[in-house]
């Protein structure tokens, strides 16, 4: 708890051309909603479960993975959450609502570690920060032989993923003429671990 507010801020400016950020939040104030709607989702869903990982000396992106079975938010965390999410979104959120749906409608079945996000603070991007945060977790995958999923929401990003044995299962466009989604599934492999 005590790196969250540098941990939002890294992700924020991490995400600040995102095209399915830039789609669900509004125009304004995009640095500040952007750092507000992280600082509210890691406090609400992801710190609790122990695998958000960050560099050691100062906050330079994070990884933040749901353990298997975990990554669906139940309908009271969602009630909780809501007027949060509304005054981040505002008029955007019923957009903001429909993206989701269709991503989790998408998520694979079956038991996999999922990255809800990883974020590398744009002066650190390039250093291998992202490789270095996804490595305690995509190791623990192949030796305990469990798959892992994530939502690449930019198009050039998927060849960062590929590298790491990710493989796109399908391209999926947000409802409402938004930008695409790509969603990607890596098999475990214990001759990796």
């Amino acid at each position: 708890m005590a790196d969250l507010e540098p941990l939002a801020g890294a992700l924020a400016r991490a995400f600040e051309d995102d095209p399915v950020f830039d789609f669900c939040f509004p125009e304004r104030n995009r640095d500040t909603s952007y750092r507000r709607f992280f600082e509210h989702d890691l406090r609400a869903t992801h710190l609790g479960r122990d695998e958000t990982w960050t560099t050691v000396e100062g906050v330079r992106g994070a990884a933040v993975w749901a353990p298997p079975g975990q990554w669906r938010q139940s309908i009271w965390a969602l009630a909780r959450s809501f007027p949060s999410y509304a005054r981040i979104l505002g008029r955007k959120l019923p957009r903001s609502l429909r993206a989701l749906t269709a991503v989790e409608s998408a998520h694979p079945p079956g038991e996999h570690y999922y990255l809800a996000v990883l974020g590398t603070d744009p002066s650190a991007q390039g250093t291998g920060v992202g490789s270095a945060l996804l490595a305690p977790v995509l190791e623990r995958c192949d030796r305990e032989g469990i798959g892992a999923y994530l939502e690449s929401s930019k198009e050039e990003n998927v060849a960062f993923y590929n590298r790491h044995h990710f493989e796109v299962t399908r391209e999926l466009p947000m409802p409402g003429h938004g930008p695409s989604v790509w969603l990607m599934w890596r098999e475990p492999n214990p001759d990796r671990a």
